[in-house]
């Protein structure tokens, strides 16, 4: 066994043996699915404390040729798969990570240098008697390797991308990265599965890529891998039960992230942490500082301030995600930047809609702290005010809550103001507060039609009263009480009859002024 060739299984031990495991083996049978065909090349990008790692430490106790694994998989459910033993043990696994070689490096040459020689140093200590060309040439000696031994082998890079995230280096710097990866990696025989992770997709330049032959599984589109990228709902409710905590708290706290297939995918850094502590925090945040995404915030590119404060109010945004040049530093417009932050998991992508959102609670409290820091003042002063908006319909006060209407306008007076639709996104925002109670749903099918804005309480909160609301642009508050009831809105509420508020808000096209009439529902 070496450090980088063969290791051993201790890593892939540490993740059995925490208190919390939750068996993602299966993913082993993509990847025996693609060993030794034009797919073999993988490379999975994820946020940070995605299960990134986790995974290739899997990889390498399944594949690796150090010892009998089964006592690490015959429990799990890839023990299932027709092809579990077949594969095991079989391959030269080479694991390593990136981020290792860099940060022991002043230049890209002297990392690629060091890689070298430390993967030709395991080689030849495990294969001390095969004869080698030139032993000083790694793509040679794995060649000769190959050659004599007939054994393939599966190389697993993690953090592959560090060198476009962590360092500032030049282009050149860059594309001799790549040529590396390229030159060791493409058209090799001795390559059966090559399996790479980090934030990023891959680097483009232009429409020239140096590893054109990988398949990409990313946050925008995981494609077969989507079940991978975090915890599936049936993970979270299994987990639920076993800790007896709350799904609805966890729903709304960490998942949000929705691919073709898995619509509900959720945080697992977040998660394993509520999970153990029985407390609903920011967990995943905490990992990456608030000042990483006000960075690219205070970018501003044109429209970004509306775009995120429209999310914030529970907006989704349409993107162009494919002119993104893959790196940390090169913006051509928001839409890039928007991009990068679903990379790096702060916003959830919509594959079919093309759109980002905020995907639960615990980003959207980051989103707050990083306009905070900004000095994007107008927002944070509507979100502060929110909570007494709150408390104004609560009490039936319909002054108050038109005069609150008339500070989140005010202080939100950049966003178009001009239909029912930007009203809505006024609305939210002075009632971002009542995203802590409530489950909040647009468009909500009810009776005969669809109101605006339904907010249903959340289960520790069933004191709260539901709220429907529907908006009016230059029209009258009583017109919108009139259509909740007439359209028989609330009939799809029987559960909420007699703690039900009904909510209507106008906004004047000719006075610019908010009215707002508050009705409740008397129990039957």
């Amino acid at each position: 066994m070496g450090i980088y060739l063969n290791p051993t299984n201790d890593k892939f031990h540490r993740s059995l043996n925490s208190e919390i495991y939750v068996d993602k083996s299966e993913l082993i049978a993509y990847t025996n699915n693609v060993l030794g065909t034009n797919q073999q090349y993988v490379c999975v990008s994820r946020p940070r404390r995605f299960g990134k790692s986790m995974a290739l430490d899997m990889l390498a106790a399944y594949y690796g040729r150090n010892k009998d694994s089964r006592m690490e998989f015959d429990g799990l459910r890839i023990a299932k798969d027709p092809g579990y033993v077949r594969y095991m043990n079989q391959y030269n696994v080479i694991s390593i990570n990136m981020q290792e070689f860099l940060s022991n490096s002043r230049h890209v040459e002297d990392m690629l240098g060091m890689l070298r020689k430390r993967l030709l140093y395991d080689i030849r200590t495990q294969y001390p008697d095969v004869s080698l060309f030139d032993e000083n040439n790694l793509t040679f000696t794995m060649q000769d390797i190959y050659n004599q031994e007939q054994v393939p082998f599966v190389i697993l890079i993690d953090e592959w991308d560090c060198i476009f995230r962590e360092k500032k280096c030049t282009e050149n710097e860059q594309k001799q990265y790549l040529d590396f990866l390229r030159d060791w990696l493409k058209d090799k025989a001795y390559t059966a599965l090559v399996y790479m992770t980090g934030i990023l997709p891959i680097k483009k330049y232009g429409s020239h890529s140096a590893l054109n032959m990988f398949q990409e599984f990313s946050m925008t589109n995981p494609r077969e891998l989507e079940a991978y990228v975090g915890f599936t709902e049936e993970e979270v409710l299994d987990l639920c039960r076993r800790y007896d905590r709350s799904f609805d708290d966890m729903k709304a706290w960490y998942d949000g992230y929705s691919f073709l297939k898995e619509k509900s995918v959720y945080n697992p850094k977040a998660v394993v942490e509520a999970m153990l502590s029985g407390v609903f925090d920011s967990y995943w945040t905490k990992t990456e500082t608030y000042e990483a995404l006000r960075t690219y915030i205070e970018l501003n590119f044109g429209g970004l301030k509306d775009m995120v404060t429209e999310m914030l109010a529970g907006a989704h945004q349409h993107i162009n995600t494919g002119r993104f040049s893959n790196d940390m530093t090169t913006f051509e417009d928001a839409d890039d930047v928007l991009t990068l932050l679903v990379h790096l998991g702060y916003l959830a992508y919509d594959f079919e809609r093309e759109e980002v959102y905020i995907p639960n609670q615990e980003i959207r409290k980051e989103f707050y702290n990083a306009v905070e820091g900004a000095g994007w003042t107008e927002v944070v002063t509507a979100i502060r005010s929110s909570k007494k908006l709150l408390d104004a319909i609560w009490n039936g006060n319909e002054e108050l809550v038109a005069q609150g209407m008339e500070l989140a306008h005010f202080e939100t007076s950049n966003l178009q103001y001009n239909d029912e639709n930007a009203l809505s996104y006024t609305i939210s925002l002075a009632l971002y507060a009542a995203r802590q109670y409530y489950t909040v749903i647009r468009e909500f099918p009810s009776g005969k039609g669809f109101a605006d804005m339904v907010f249903l309480p959340r289960k520790r909160y069933t004191d709260k009263p539901a709220l429907i609301v529907e908006l009016k642009w230059n029209k009258t508050a009583d017109a919108a009480i009139e259509q909740i009831k007439d359209k028989k809105y609330p009939s799809c509420l029987s559960e909420y009859q007699g703690n039900m508020i009904l909510v209507g808000i106008n906004y004047d096209r000719e006075t610019k002024e908010h009215t707002c009439v508050i009705e409740k529902i008397e129990k039957l």
